[in-house]
């Protein structure tokens, strides 16, 4: 057995193929001044052929996956014509009379290192594209030719790695599972088995050297594991609980536009969607999203030269607004600086940038990116229900000066007779200990909170969520984490307010209890979570959850507080898979 990351749910049985990665020798030698038109011209001839490729992988997409899943070839397609990326590749060949292929190799791995370390997951995600593009244009240089995922026979593939371009040109009907090296559950090819309804399992490390051509594997993405030419006892074992799973998926499928109320109807909560683009709607509605929990803008400022306009922003919010109507949408304000940088803003560089000059401390500097953003959210609440939401907030000054700004906004267009939501609300998102601390205070000056779990919790225990040799101590439901969350609801809930939860652990089925308990209001959540944490609420009665919530705030050992949920929701026959 090999364990890594459960990245997609479900379990798989069957035959492996195993993909061996070609080797890239990147020629690393000096040139000679004369023969810098030919590498100029090896490059532009590679592009020209992954452009080709890419269009005919992106009408392939379109057909067998949907328009929404074949944007990402758009935004390749955008990589491969971004004039900064190609003036930046021939430059360095110019100026260091060096071969394309070494020079696209160290220019992109650059942006793979700077998009990799962000802390946003949709930013994250980036990094893969930049990743899939620069392989292309340089097995194009190279000659190195792309495998063909189209099989005869229904297989589970076994790769080091897989990329948007192999999972889109894959045969789909064929494959039933996915086992890479490498990976995290934010990764494409997790994103993409997902979308798939495929199980996954990534960061397996050495799959590939373990696993042979035909051998028998299991695939487990509910727990991360794989098995490799299990014993018979275990592969009847896996045929029970791969039909106990099927029938889990269908009844889910069933709760779509079923309410997310406890059994004895006594508590109700919202369930919405965290969100990216406005192409990620359609996922959101298809999984029975009630609204967007979290709208990152981010999106629209970065891979571009310029800031967006106003028009830009009141577009693509009103896009959102209008197929989410009437449900509620709330847009975070630009969540920018320190680990996410914007070439064009000449940002400084910080020794601790998540600490640093980022999200409203660098909107509060620079307020006409914030005021900008403000009338654009403004002019597109007209069109339906949204709420702006400000991240990274502190303390009670930021709340003030960020509302004296949107004060500001509202008046211009009221001048100027451009309509707009004159009563909508505005929140913050809890994601900085002291915040969590003084949510009494800070609720007179907010409407609604939305805790980030994400940040809540590096920041409560120190921790580093993307360092390996500490990750382990990223614990979600660590007892000083659940206080700080009490807290908030709490104070909230004095004030007449409503606190909702946008980070991760808005959809992880481990705390789904313990926050329902707690009183949370709203989970937002990835959309394809919904489902899942929507049945677990619909099974629980509010007594119920509010005993569990109980057990785990009196108990001091994370560990112990997730098998005590495992436990109770076993009692009650509704175990988490």
């Amino acid at each position: 057995m090999l364990k890594g990351v459960a990245a997609s749910p479900g379990i798989a049985i069957g035959k492996a193929h195993v993909i061996k990665s070609y080797q890239i020798n990147i020629n690393t030698e000096v040139i000679a001044q004369e023969d810098l038109e030919a590498q100029i011209k090896r490059l532009d001839e590679a592009i020209a052929s992954s452009k080709s490729q890419i269009m005919k992988i992106k009408e392939k997409a379109e057909r067998e996956l949907g328009a929404d899943k074949a944007e990402i070839f758009g935004a390749h397609l955008m990589v491969l014509e971004d004039p900064v990326l190609l003036d930046e590749i021939k430059t360095k060949i110019k100026s260091e009379l060096i071969t394309a292929d070494n020079a696209v190799s160290q220019v992109v791995n650059n942006y793979i290192e700077i998009f990799s370390n962000m802390e946003d997951e949709y930013m994250k995600e980036r990094a893969a594209d930049i990743k899939d593009v620069g392989e292309r244009i340089i097995k194009n240089l190279l000659g190195i030719p792309t495998d063909s995922l189209v099989f005869s026979e229904k297989v589970i593939i076994i790769a080091k790695d897989l990329t948007p371009s192999d999972t889109a040109q894959m045969d789909k009907d064929n494959v039933l599972a996915f086992a890479t090296d490498m990976g995290g559950r934010t990764s494409h090819t997790a994103i993409m088995a997902r979308s798939l309804e495929i199980p996954a399992v990534v960061g397996l490390v050495d799959a590939t050297d373990k696993v042979q051509e035909g051998d028998t594997v299991i695939v487990d993405g509910n727990k991360g594991t794989i098995y490799i030419n299990p014993e018979e006892s275990v592969l009847k074992e896996y045929e029970i609980l791969k039909q106990n799973y099927l029938e889990y998926r269908k009844k889910l499928r069933e709760l779509k536009d079923l309410p997310a109320e406890t059994s004895d109807k006594l508590r109700r909560v919202e369930l919405a969607a965290n969100i990216g683009t406005p192409r990620d709607v359609k996922g959101a509605l298809e999984n029975g999203a009630e609204g967007v929990g979290l709208y990152r803008t981010e999106f629209l400022y970065m891979d571009r030269d310029a800031l967006p306009t106003e028009e830009e922003q009141y577009k693509a919010y009103r896009e959102v607004i209008e197929k989410m109507a009437p449900r509620p949408i709330i847009i975070r304000t630009l969540d920018i600086g320190g680990d996410k940088q914007l070439s064009y803003l000449d940002m400084p560089e910080e020794l601790n940038p998540f600490l640093g000059w980022r999200a409203i401390r660098m909107c509060l500097d620079r307020p006409q990116i914030l005021k900008t953003q403000l009338r654009a959210i403004l002019r597109a609440s007209a069109y339906g229900n949204a709420k702006i939401m400000y991240p990274m907030v502190s303390g009670p000054e930021e709340i003030k000066r960020a509302n004296a700004i949107l004060k500001e906004a509202k008046e211009e267009l009221k001048a100027e007779g451009i309509p707009f939501d004159e009563n909508i609300e505005v929140g913050i998102m809890v994601e900085i200990p002291s915040t969590a601390v003084i949510a009494d205070i800070l609720a007179k000056d907010v409407d609604f909170f939305s805790i980030g779990t994400n940040d809540l919790i590096q920041y409560t225990l120190a921790v580093d969520r993307m360092n390996e040799h500490i990750s382990h101590l990223y614990q979600p439901l660590h007892p000083a984490v659940l206080r700080l969350i009490k807290n908030v609801i709490d104070a909230s809930h004095k004030a007449g307010k409503w606190t909702g939860m946008c980070g991760e652990m808005a959809g992880d089925p481990w705390a789904t209890a313990i926050l329902l308990g707690m009183g949370l209001d709203e989970f937002s959540m990835s959309a394809s979570s919904i489902p899942q944490v929507k049945n677990i609420i619909r099974s629980l009665t509010y007594e119920k959850a509010k005993e569990i919530a109980q057990k785990a705030l009196s108990m001091d050992n994370p560990e112990d507080i997730r098998n005590m949920v495992k436990e109770e929701m076993e009692k009650i026959n509704s175990p988490i898979m």
